[in-house]
């Protein structure tokens, strides 16, 4: 979870930047779209009728957002990209009918010894060779950029929902098919987007050739007659119809043999997924494992998230040996074929050899329109997973996004305070998402300049409210309510340190050049964290290197520099010694003196820095709020605590109307 959650405005005053902003290279606006409706399943389907339909509709549910590229708010290029690539497509097959023609033709001069229509036709298949090539080119080089332009506008869309309203954290919270949404962001969103221009490019190049060799086909073949037991039969078109017939053998064959293709490749995809999840999970937490020499441990687990993967690969390599047996067969059978089937009337003398020639090249060309399935089906598998998986991730979301639309499924309200309260929690009820009660029927309101100490056993719902006050936590009732214009600034227990140089980290989220050098240097030293001072422009794995404590004190320079107006500590000084922390908290009443305080901690001493003590405590139905004291002011904190330990009976809260007079000395 990131340090600062901003509400209503960014901590450096401006309005935050929009994350639907695509990249540079896709020149239009990602337009926003509402979810689509939520689709319910049958309850008389099977439940493997049930999950069948679910894999159809998750291809429908990845079509309604992919195919808004073309549409309003879509790229302004594509329409003129995916037009062109279609021109280029019919050049080509034209190219390729005259590279047949010219087959016939040098053949037949060969076939007659005409040196002299030899070298002419032997002139002309230079500029037929270097204007194909150009054509084949320029088309891989339009289908690319639509391929790329495509995955950056819905990458685009994809994140911004993602990262929208915290729902990157909320997934974690939530039942769904969404595991490791990195991955599928980035893998299987791209070959979800390559694969299909390149089908459609194949499949329309595909009939286009088809049905222009298949004239050729017909008309060179014409009928052909042959003897059976005393009989002539005549065959018209026969190589139109010897082509359509081997094409639906092999096509078939294919469809046969690679009938689960799809969920091997899909269970693949997971595989993969899981282990690098795995690898990465073991990096991130890197320094607990070493500390607890917990290595054998992960090696087990990565050994056998690894076996799993080596078993998935192993059956999609009996797919490809099963589908290569075909494909291969075919390459090699497809171009006799109509050498052996012309050879009779070439042999009688009612075909030349260039006929031959142009036959067997329009033959293949047939046989390659029509296996392209063969060809392809491996592709449109592992595009078929790929689609799925992100479309998942697409549910998930619009299930999210749904609820923040909806009353029905009980969502916390945010809005402005009246008068000058700083803070107010009016009816607040935070629940999970499936309705179960966490914190009931809290009401708090927090005056500007308080600094507020939230408590209660483990398990109490305390960093649950929290996040629900920063509006990580969705779900529940009631409102959260800010003073108009006011910045929030929230420090969690594990800090997140950003990648790049420590001057970054220290001015995260803002960027690294709105403080100068000496702003940065001032803020760590006044933390304690002088000896980095020579160290803020140095790149380095600083969320590796640095330590807990340190870590904190580094989100407790960002205050110092962004300055806001409310500031939320979820057990912020949990890494540090109580003297550290004391330094601290005294150095945030110092610096920022007007600033309101809201804190979450155990620590009985972070009493002393807080003017009032609201009190949670776990019961059936939900935590409850028992007790809002305000603090006695105490001058040591070591005395009070001695004098609690030898007389029990003290209580060690009581109330007082004085609320500022508990600012430590």
């Amino acid at each position: 979870m990131a340090d600062a959650k901003l509400k209503p405005k960014s901590v450096d005053g401006t309005e935050p930047h929009g994350a639907g902003n695509s990249p540079q290279e896709t020149a239009s606006t990602v337009e926003v779209m509402p979810p689509p409706d939520a689709i319910e399943p049958d309850p008389e389907l099977t439940p493997e009728e049930a999950e069948q339909a679910r894999k159809r509709y998750l291809l429908k549910r990845f079509w309604i957002s992919a195919r808004r590229y073309w549409g309003r708010g879509g790229d302004k290029f594509a329409w003129p990209f995916s037009i062109g690539l279609l021109a280029m497509i019919g050049m080509n097959v034209g190219f390729q009918y005259g590279i047949n023609l010219w087959n016939r033709g040098i053949f037949d001069a060969i076939e007659r010894h005409d040196a002299g229509t030899v070298y002419f036709l032997s002139a002309v298949f230079v500029p037929l060779v270097l204007g194909t090539v150009a054509i084949v080119t320029l088309q891989v080089a339009v289908r690319m950029m639509i391929q790329r332009r495509w995955r950056s506008w819905l990458t685009t869309a994809v994140i911004a929902r993602w990262l929208a309203n915290g729902r990157y954290y909320q997934l974690n919270l939530i039942g769904g098919d969404h595991k490791n949404p990195e991955a599928r962001i980035s893998e299987d969103l791209r070959i979800a987007t390559e694969a299909p221009v390149d089908f459609i490019a194949g499949v329309i190049s595909a009939f286009l050739a088809a049905s222009t060799f298949i004239v050729v086909l017909w008309t060179i073949g014409g009928a052909l007659t042959l003897p059976i037991a005393g009989f002539t039969v005549t065959i018209p078109g026969f190589l139109v119809i010897t082509a359509v017939l081997y094409a639906a053998i092999t096509s078939s064959s294919m469809a046969v043999i690679g009938r689960y293709f799809v969920h091997v490749s899909e269970a693949k995809n997971q595989a993969e997924a899981e282990f690098r999840y795995t690898l990465t999970h073991v990096r991130e937490n890197g320094e607990s494992i070493a500390l607890l020499g917990g290595e054998e441990e992960e090696r087990n687990d990565l050994d056998k998230t690894f076996a799993n993967v080596l078993k998935q690969w192993a059956l999609l390599a009996r797919q490809h040996m099963r589908t290569t047996l075909v494909s291969h067969g075919s390459m090699l059978i497809a171009p006799v074929v109509p050498v052996l089937l012309c050879a009779p009337k070439f042999l009688e003398g009612s075909m030349t050899l260039g006929q031959v020639m142009q036959a067997a090249s329009a033959f293949a060309i047939v046989q390659g329109a029509f296996g392209w399935l063969v060809d392809n089906y491996p592709r449109l598998a592992d595009w078929n997973a790929c689609a799925r998986r992100i479309a998942s991730l697409m549910m998930s979301l619009d299930g999210l996004e749904r609820a923040e639309q909806s009353d029905s499924l009980g969502r916390i309200k945010h809005g402005e305070t009246e008068g000058e309260s700083m803070l107010s929690l009016n009816d607040l009820s935070v629940s999970l998402d499936d309705g179960t009660a966490v914190v009931t029927e809290t009401r708090v309101e927090i005056e500007p300049g308080e600094r507020v100490l939230v408590a209660g056993e483990s398990g109490s719902g305390k960093s649950t409210l929290v996040r629900a006050i920063s509006g990580l936590w969705p779900w529940g009732s009631g409102s959260v309510n800010f003073h108009a214009d006011r910045r929030l600034f929230m420090l969690p227990q594990r800090p997140y340190i950003p990648s790049g140089t420590l001057r970054r980290a220290v001015a995260y989220p803002g960027a690294a050049d709105s403080w100068t050098p000496d702003e940065i240097k001032a803020a760590l030293t006044k933390v304690g964290l002088d000896y980095l001072n020579e160290k803020i422009e140095e790149d380095a794995p600083w969320d590796q290197t640095l330590s807990g404590g340190e870590k904190q004190r580094l989100a407790f320079a960002r205050l110092l520099l962004h300055q806001p107006d409310i500031i939320v500590l979820d057990e912020a000084t949990a890494a540090l010694d109580e003297k550290s922390q004391d330094k601290m908290m005294q150095m945030v009443i110092d610096e920022l003196p007007e600033v309101t305080i809201v804190s979450v901690a155990h620590r009985a001493e972070l009493e002393a820095f807080h003017s009032r003590k609201i009190t949670l405590e776990r019961r059936k139905g939900g935590a409850k709020l028992v007790s809002d004291i305000d603090l006695v002011p105490r001058k040591r904190k070591r005395n009070l605590l001695s004098r609690v330990l030898k007389n029990p009976s003290l209580p060690k809260n009581s109330t007082t109307s004085n609320k500022d007079s508990a600012v430590p000395e």
